[in-house]
This record gives structure tokens, sequence and C-alpha cells, in this order.
């Protein structure tokens, strides 16, 4: 069924009465001049619709579990730590500072993070910088040795039976242990909590990565034996791109472990860096520069954290849904 609609030459549109589409009138209209356009019955509703103001049928209210699942938790965990801390604040007297006055010494000690006076009196800003140079350096060193090792026991069953006895020795013991070692072998602090990050980073990046070079499928190396390929060319072309999300993982696990540690290495030999800063802080009976110190510790662990899983989002490959 078709509907006639025409339109005027002021630019108003108007249906035509039945009698008007099959009487006189109709022809009239067309003599008049009136440019005659047919529609179909959807159409002509779609227009009453729009002329109405109707709002689409895709328009809905918006989505209120996102406020719900996503928003409110949060802040819901948050005011109870702050609440539980207030708590314990008033139990514990002038022991444990509220929350309201470590807020008011953050925001003292954030106002000049960077301030430098003499190599034991230093902002913040750079105890972190330095803890994270400490991470990067043992962590990077870790990475150069780890992730090769982890191919290596992977691809070659004599390599992984020879070495997974050590490891297995090795991985379970606490990464402190090993830092007199680093003190005796290189003489100074700042090499020994080097040594010490490295030692305890090595091992996730060794074991995912062999983890991740096993579980490739076996058709893919056929296919490589049967095309001749060099070994070169298998760990580039086959098994790397296969390893990667195992590796990632692997890095991030290391990088959490050694933020973990550093700060206990820090501790215990002293220097520059966020460990150091707490445990002088507790010389000094500063409380809340502690507090502020751990918040510190584990927002640059968060942050660490997030920009891993990112990394390591952008490296997974899944399937593209349609």
């Amino acid at each position: 069924m078709v509907s006639a609609v025409f339109h005027n030459p002021q630019g108003k549109a108007a249906e035509l009465e039945p009698a008007q589409r099959h009487g006189h009138g109709a022809m009239h209209s067309i003599a008049a001049g009136p440019v005659i356009s047919l529609a179909t019955d959807q159409d002509s509703l779609k227009n009453g619709v729009h002329r109405l103001g109707t709002p689409p049928s895709d328009q809905r209210w918006p989505d209120r579990s996102v406020f719900w699942l996503h928003i409110l938790p949060p802040f819901l965990g948050l005011g109870l730590l702050g609440l539980v801390w207030e708590m314990v604040s008033l139990g514990t007297g002038a022991s444990i500072p509220s929350p309201k006055d470590t807020f008011l010494q953050a925001l003292q000690i954030f106002s000049d993070p960077f301030y430098s006076k003499g190599p034991n009196d230093q902002g913040v800003g750079w105890n972190v910088l330095s803890s994270l140079q400490r991470v990067a350096m043992g962590f990077g060193l870790a990475a150069a040795v780890g992730i090769p090792v982890g191919f290596l026991i992977g691809r070659f069953t004599f390599l992984s039976r020879m070495l997974n006895p050590l490891i297995s020795l090795m991985r379970p013991v606490s990464p402190l242990a090993w830092l007199p070692i680093g003190l005796l072998v290189f003489k100074g602090a700042n090499p020994a909590a080097i040594w010490t990050i490295f030692i305890c980073s090595i091992w996730p990046m060794i074991i995912n990565t062999a983890v991740g070079v096993q579980r490739v499928p076996q058709d893919y190396m056929n296919v490589a034996r049967v095309l001749n390929l060099s070994e070169w060319k298998i760990v580039t072309k086959i098994l790397f791109p296969a390893v990667l999300p195992y590796m990632l993982t692997g890095v991030r696990l290391a990088v959490g472990t050694a933020w973990l540690v550093i700060v206990a290495a820090e501790m215990l030999t002293g220097g520059i860096g966020i460990g150091f800063w707490v445990w002088d802080e507790w010389n000094n009976l500063n409380v809340k520069n502690i507090i502020i110190a751990i918040f510190v510790i584990g927002i640059v662990g968060l942050l660490l954290e997030f920009a891993l899983i990112k990394l390591a989002t952008a490296f997974t490959f899944e399937d593209v849904k349609n």
C-alpha cells in the first residue's frame, strides 16, 4: 500500500486526503503545480514519528550497572580503609596518626619532593627515582640472562633436565639471603642491592619463558623441520611470537618481586632510596612519613603493574569478534 504526499511551493508537506487521491481534486492539484512524491507506509510512519519528535527506539537510559559495579566499589573500599584507620588511630592514641594529620603531612612533603640537603636528607622524589634506577638495572640484567636461558631450557631437553634441579633449589631461597653474598663479592651497598634484584627477578622470566617454548604446538616444529629452517629462524619466526605472552607474564611477575625486594634491601644497605627513607624516618620516630612512604610504594608498584599489563595486552593476540 502506498500513500501520496505532495509538496507545495512554500516547502511544506501535507498528506492528500483519500478523496483527493482518486478524485478530481487530485487532478486539479497536479495541474496547479505541486510535486507529488510516493512513499511507502514505512517511510510515512518514519516521517510522522520524526515530525512528532518521538525519540528513536535505540535511545535508552544510561546503564546504571557501570556506577554500581565499577565506580562505587572502589570508593567504598577507600572509605572503609579510612574508617578502620581512624578507629585504629583513636584506639592507639598518638601512636598511629589519623588520616587527616597524615594527609596534611603529605601535602607538605609533596610540595617540594625533589629538595636536596645532603646525601642523607633528600626529598621523597629523589628516593623513589633512586630505587627505580636500581630496579631497572637489576631487572635489565635479569632479562638479558633469564629470557635466553628460558628459550634454551624450553628448546633442548638435555639442558632442561640439567638445569631444572638447580632452578628448583635456588628459586625458593629468600632474595634477602643473597644480599650478604652481594656485599661480600661487590664490596658496596649499591651493587649488592642490584645483585639482589637480579637474583630475585631472573627465576620468573626463566620459568615462564621455558614453559612458553614447551607449549608451542609440535606441528609448528614439524613444519620448520620440513622446510629445513635454521635455528635462528625457528626462534625468531616461530618460537618468539608464540612465547611472547608467556614471556611478558614472567616480566610482570619479576618487576613486582623486584619492587618488593628493593625496599627491604635498601633498609639494610642504606644510601638513597625509598627503603632507606622508611628506615630513616623510623629512626626519627616520624610515623606520618612512614605511612606516606607505604602509600608511595604501593602507588608506584600499582603503576608498574598497570603499565606491564597494558604491554602484555597489546601483544596478546585474540580472535576478533564480528
